[in-house]
């Protein structure tokens, strides 16, 4: 059985993979236009997304929790449309 994280660490872990996919190094060739860099990029916020979409549901969840979840997912819109375009 798969071990529960965290709230806390699920939030961190999203925000070390926006880093990641900002971080992600643009081939030189193709440039951003690279079908594999998009795809990898695209991969990498869909797994920061992934990490914290269920978090607002939870019964747990403060409302502190929950802004923070949605200005993450801002976060991530914002990185998808600043390193794709």
């Amino acid at each position: 059985m798969a071990r529960m994280i965290p709230a806390a660490e699920r939030i961190r872990r999203a925000r070390a993979l926006i880093d990641k996919a900002r971080d992600y190094p643009v081939p030189p060739v193709a440039g951003r236009f690279d079908f594999n860099y998009v795809a990898q990029v695209k991969d990498i916020l869909r797994q920061a997304r992934d990490l914290i979409k269920f978090i607002p549901n939870s019964p747990m969840a403060t409302p502190e929790m929950k802004a923070e979840v949605k200005q993450i997912l801002e976060e991530i819109a914002q990185a998808e449309k600043g390193i794709l375009r």
